[in-house]
């Protein structure tokens, strides 16, 4: 008995002992799966062609992966390629003797705004002008796409495809006749003739006033678009194709291919295996142990790690990205908070002498957009000069937070202005009396149980929050009037909520000029008293949690790129998948009356002409969907 217990007592020793290194195992290779960079990647030794393939949209900051989406969603989440990377790849293929040539594989992609296309087309005027070939490829190009397709040498396209160019504008809901027959109030608090956001809940369509400005920026957009895609491919004949469209298709018998080669839009129709060839016999064939295409090609995300832009400078780089919101928030949204401490971090950061702040937010809450104007103003106390640099979008709290900088930088087709403040609360009285349910109750003051959304708010109550919504726009007037050197009522006569494009924003003197993030960086080294040809960036990100960074990963290789396969390539499909959007968009916009409570200086209309924040709108009400069914 003895030696049999002797021998069970071993067992369970080695049993241990295996337990015990496996679960050291498990966590040494969870901590080392943890711990590796996100963007870790063999760096390219082969030639070949730099497969520029985006599987979805350009942007600024891209948002953290959240598992919650992952794991409701059929794959990943659709791909947010950050501009600045992309750029800093596209711009070091051009003098690299292992690139032969730059291929733009478009099928997936699904926009960026056109302050990006135009500065990544830019970038491949560069490889252009270096003398080495960029070759677009779509099924179905759109405004965004061909935007970039224009600037290749060779833009082809499937024999099935098609060019559809629609040009900014469209239609908003406006949820008014719903709300009335439902018996929902919407309490509206505004000041600005032309704050349109909140018509949508109290009209059943747009103001005379907010649609002639709205008019006049989807026709500047659309000139700019223009004039952008015109000096990139002089040939091409977008005037007639993007304005008769019916008697261009008429006059090619229906072919939607041939109707785009004929106005020279596209150079050459080929399946993608014909592609491949053509690539191939530019830049050589496919290496054995290469996945992908039939042709030696250089992997994007390999390429970005290789070369991302230099971040050891003394020009600090902090972005608002994204809706302004209270408190913290990953990337993808200004959290007032979380950006509040990047600008203290860049302070206390003595190799950094001065601050550009890389906007592209639509605006937000108005007590985050001053947590964030007030951050920088103590850094402005710190002798840190500051430029503001805007991109696709900075409106309301986007222009709320430039407003602290000694410089302002834009590019025309930016969108800006938007100063005026709102907010919204509903009530349900008309809804429960249609249900028999009434309330009641008793006060200690005039304001005791306000706001009541049973019974209806009181007068005292909603000319309170009327007058507190109008003090806040007199402040907005007098911080912006401040920071222009303009008085308020000059300031007032170009604000009333009105959004306006970079360049009227230009003469009215919301801003000091046009640039990009590269002359917001020379200019705020050259307040700073450096020499702009030394001045470098360094950027001031948050800081990715490893678990968050972990998914990323997983998500951005092998089968995770859903969206190319996900997406619709024909013309049916692309205006069946417009609808959708605009059906998401709608649950959205609906949002902004149950929640979000706060005083806002946000540009609604702005998310019409900006297809990433389109993008985020989709996935942030999903994502409130089945939270709900959850519940």
């Amino acid at each position: 008995m003895i030696f049999l217990r002797a021998i069970w007592r071993f067992i369970i020793g080695v049993k241990d002992v295996l337990v015990l290194c496996f679960l050291l195992l498990f966590f040494g290779g969870l901590y080392a799966l943890l711990s590796m960079a996100p963007g870790e990647r063999p760096v390219h030794t082969h030639e070949g062609a730099l497969l520029v393939q985006l599987n979805g949209t350009l942007v600024e900051q891209p948002e953290a992966v959240d598992p919650f989406s992952v794991l409701f969603s059929k794959g990943a989440p659709v791909e947010q390629y950050r501009l600045r990377d992309v750029v800093a790849a596209v711009e070091a293929s051009a003098t690299d003797s292992k690139v032969k040539a730059v291929v733009l594989d478009l099928d997936g992609f699904m926009g960026g705004g056109q302050v990006a296309l135009t500065r990544l087309g830019k970038a491949l005027d560069g490889v252009r002008a270096a003398k080495k070939p960029v070759l677009a490829y779509a099924t179905l190009y759109t405004d965004d796409s061909y935007q970039l397709a224009a600037h290749a040498n060779e833009v082809w396209m499937h024999p099935l495809g098609a060019v559809a160019l629609s040009g900014p504008g469209g239609s908003m809901p406006y949820f008014k006749g719903l709300m009335d027959k439902l018996g929902i109030t919407a309490h509206i608090y505004r000041v600005g003739t032309y704050k349109s956001a909140v018509e949508p809940f109290m009209l059943t369509g747009a103001s005379p006033d907010a649609k002639a400005a709205d008019q006049a920026l989807v026709d500047s957009l659309w000139s700019n678009w223009r004039a952008d895609v015109s000096k990139a491919r002089p040939a091409a004949n977008i005037a007639a194709y993007s304005a008769t469209p019916l008697q261009v298709i008429e006059a090619a018998k229906g072919d939607l291919s041939q109707a785009a080669v004929s106005a020279k839009l596209v150079d050459k129709l080929g399946d993608d295996r014909a592609f491949a060839d053509r690539v191939a016999a530019l830049a050589g064939d496919a290496p054995d142990q290469q996945d992908g295409p039939a042709y030696a090609a250089i992997a994007l995300s390999d390429y970005v790690h290789a070369h991302r832009p230099t971040s050891d400078g003394q020009i600090g780089v902090i972005t608002v990205a994204g809706d302004i919101v209270d408190g913290e928030a990953g990337p993808g949204t200004a959290g007032g908070d979380s950006v509040a401490a990047l600008i203290d971090e860049a302070v206390a950061n003595d190799d950094i002498k001065a601050l550009v702040l890389r906007v592209d937010s639509p605006g937000g809450s108005v007590l985050a957009s001053e947590r964030i104007r007030s951050a920088l103003m103590a850094a402005k106390a710190h002798k840190l000069p500051i430029v503001a640099s805007m991109g696709n979008v900075a409106a309301s709290g986007g222009y709320w937070v430039s407003t602290a900088a000694d410089k302002i930088y834009a590019e025309p087709s930016t969108i800006t202005g938007s100063i005026g403040v709102f907010g919204i609360l509903p009530s349900f009285e008309g809804l429960l009396g249609k249900l028999g349910i009434t309330s009641d109750g008793v006060k200690t003051t005039p304001l005791s149980g306000e706001p009541n959304i049973m019974g209806g708010f009181s007068d005292d109550f909603n000319r309170i929050t009327q007058l507190g919504v109008e003090d806040m726009y007199r402040r907005f007037l007098s911080i912006v009037g401040k920071a222009r050197n303009k008085s308020p009522e000059q300031i007032d006569r170009i604000a009333q909520g009105r959004v306006w494009d970079g360049g009227t924003a230009r003469q009215l003197g919301l801003i000091d000029g046009f640039g990009g993030l590269e002359k917001s960086i020379a200019e705020a080294a050259r307040l700073a008293k450096i020499d702009p040809k030394m001045a470098r960036p360094v950027y001031v990100d948050p800081k990715p949690d490893p678990f968050t960074a972990l998914i990323e990963k997983w998500t951005n290789d092998g089968e995770a790129r859903s969206a190319h396969s996900a997406r619709a390539y024909d013309l049916v499909g692309y205006q069946a998948a417009r609808q959708r959007t605009l059906l998401i968009r709608a649950i959205s916009d609906a949002s902004l009356l149950g929640e979000r409570a706060s005083i806002q200086a946000r540009c609604l209309e702005c998310s019409a002409v900006d297809p990433a924040a389109n993008h985020r709108a989709q996935v942030h009400s999903l994502i409130e969907i089945w939270a709900s069914a959850l519940r």
